[in-house]
């Protein structure tokens, strides 16, 4: 009596990711059936098709510089939603000074760069996809010249040119779209990208082989500018100092490699290639930013992923006692002779949590630098700088 073989199907050539499925056909399904009587489970090809045939139809998520443009403007929002902005403009002149005259140097020079001081005391910064860089006054506030400033901004600005966020959502799968899907036009799409990037940028960070590119690159770029190299250095040695009694990593800490590591790693960049820009222009930085450095102990700060993050929302979330109605009070009250269930379930995931401010010091699995309390005006400081200013004021600092 012959033996009955199983059917086996193998489908192949119909995924196709990445840069390489516009410009490449997908091959036509190619069949191998094994001898043998396959009875109904024939009927599983036309199943096996559909699946591959919706795995041919997701990609990675591709975008245009102007989609990548405004992918950058949402998230900017979001993040000055979050912090708040300096409502300062003369600070942010200086800061897109320093930024546009580093920009200058990079790779995309052409992007509308635009550079935002963001109002909190923490000690950060982030880099938007398009050509929007952060940083906040608690950064500002440790910085001790213009060239220290210089080699944080070059760092963000290497983020941007070496789209190193959309890599990185692009690796993880984080968001894909349809073989003829656009982000132009199509505000789902949009939004998942935003919230993807939003939470790389402020809440994940970026990978040790980005941040290393960011500190060689930046280095670079400042060195080229005419700012003394060592700027991120001199910065990164503050900042180490500032955190040295942490046990956890927090702000420009969390997310990028182990300090002295990355310290030996520019220090030795500069001795190698001969970087030797010595400007650090320190009485211009002096006269403008005034801010004064907050101790991480004494940082305000929000619960993560609390709704309303802002100061003013922050305010308006939290209630005092006496404003609650008396039927509010009465719902609050322990109901007597029933056990507290509901106390020991977990919360959904999905509930926004009522924003609670409060002292960082003792709070556990607060980040002060990255959890920081942030001001309540988001708007963007509109301020024009041209051409000629860039070159004055390169001038002026005695760059070349």
């Amino acid at each position: 009596m012959m033996r009955k073989l199983p059917v086996v199907i193998a489908i192949t050539g119909l995924c196709v990711f990445g840069a390489e499925a516009r410009a490449a056909k997908p091959a036509g399904p190619s069949l191998a059936v094994a001898e043998g009587e396959g009875g109904g489970q024939i009927g599983g090809i036309g199943k096996g098709l559909q699946i591959a045939k919706k795995a041919n139809d997701v990609r990675e998520l591709q975008m245009t510089d102007a989609e990548e443009q405004e992918l950058g403007r949402q998230v900017s929002e979001k993040i000055r939603t979050r912090y708040g902005v300096v409502q300062d403009a003369a600070v942010h002149k200086y800061v897109g000074l320093v930024g546009l005259a580093l920009a200058q140097g990079s790779s995309r020079p052409a992007l509308p760069w635009t550079f935002i001081v963001l109002d909190t005391d923490g000690v950060n910064a982030f880099a938007a996809p398009g050509g929007y860089v952060h940083i906040t006054k608690g950064a500002l506030a440790l910085i001790k010249n213009e060239a220290e400033l210089a080699g944080v901004l070059s760092h963000e600005i290497i983020h941007v040119t070496e789209k190193h966020t959309v890599r990185a959502i692009q690796k993880s799968q984080a968001v894909q779209m349809g073989a003829a899907e656009t982000l132009s036009g199509n505000s789902s799409l949009m939004q998942r990208a935003v919230n993807a990037t939003y939470d790389n940028i402020v809440d994940k960070g970026f990978g040790r082989a980005d941040e290393n590119e960011a500190d060689e690159k930046g280095a670079a770029i400042a060195n080229k500018t005419g700012y003394a190299p060592n700027g991120l250095v001199a910065f990164l040695t503050t900042l180490k100092e500032r955190n040295k009694s942490s046990t956890e990593k927090r702000g420009l800490f969390a997310s990028h490699p182990e300090m002295q590591e990355r310290l030996d790693r520019l220090n030795k960049q500069i001795t190698t290639q001969k970087l030797m820009a010595s400007a650090t222009v320190q009485p211009r930085y002096a006269r403008i930013i005034s801010f004064k450095p907050v101790d991480p102990s004494a940082i305000a700060t929000v619960e993560p992923g609390s709704a309303g993050l802002t100061g003013g929302a922050a305010k308006a979330e939290e209630k005092k006692p006496e404003e609650k109605s008396d039927t509010a009070k009465k719902a609050e009250e322990p109901k007597k002779g029933r056990f507290g269930l509901s106390k020991m379930l977990p919360t959904s995931g999905g509930e926004k949590k009522q924003a609670q401010v409060t002292a960082s010091g003792g709070a556990r699995g607060v980040d002060p630098e990255k959890d920081s309390k942030g001001g309540p005006n988001p708007a963007i400081v509109a301020v024009k700088i041209a051409a000629t200013d860039v070159a004055a004021f390169r001038k002026e600092g005695g760059l070349p």
